[in-house]
């Protein structure tokens, strides 16, 4: 398991007891539902799951041609949880009253919106059939000739 692989997974399992925890606060102090139940959920989907799931298709997913996207998985990652923690550091406050988040918020999404491109282009690029991996190593083959 590569560097970025081991912190997406990380990552994904501190969201994971993040929303475990934020969930049993709000059995607690029911008040904090409301402004916390959005962050909440996009901890648990985007921190936890998401997270988990660009991890393990960085580690595992097949890397044609001896493929190598570490700028790309660093991209991801990046982009990902700087929107992902600017969303759960302000929506509650947000939430709360202060409309003048707004542009910041939408900032995080923008961010979020952006490491999905990456990762969708980056597994685009690992996506390939049969005969795409055949004319690769004969190609490959052609260059050491």
């Amino acid at each position: 398991m590569g560097f970025w692989h081991f912190l997406f997974v990380r990552a994904a399992l501190l969201y994971l007891v993040y929303t475990a925890l934020l969930g049993s606060l709000f059995y607690l102090f029911p008040s904090l539902v409301g402004p916390f139940r959005p962050s909440h959920v996009h901890a648990g989907l985007v921190g936890f799951f998401l997270q988990m799931v660009m991890g393990v298709a960085y580690w595992m997913m097949p890397r044609p041609g001896g493929l190598r996207q570490e700028a790309l998985e660093a991209l991801t990652f990046s982009l990902l949880n700087a929107g992902l923690l600017l969303r759960l550091a302000l929506e509650p406050l947000y939430l709360m009253g202060h409309e003048g988040l707004r542009p910041w918020l939408a900032l995080g999404g923008a961010l979020q919106l952006l490491a999905t491109l990456v990762f969708a282009h980056a597994m685009g690029k690992r996506v390939v059939t049969a005969d795409m991996l055949r004319k690769m190593r004969e190609e490959r083959e052609r260059r050491k000739a």
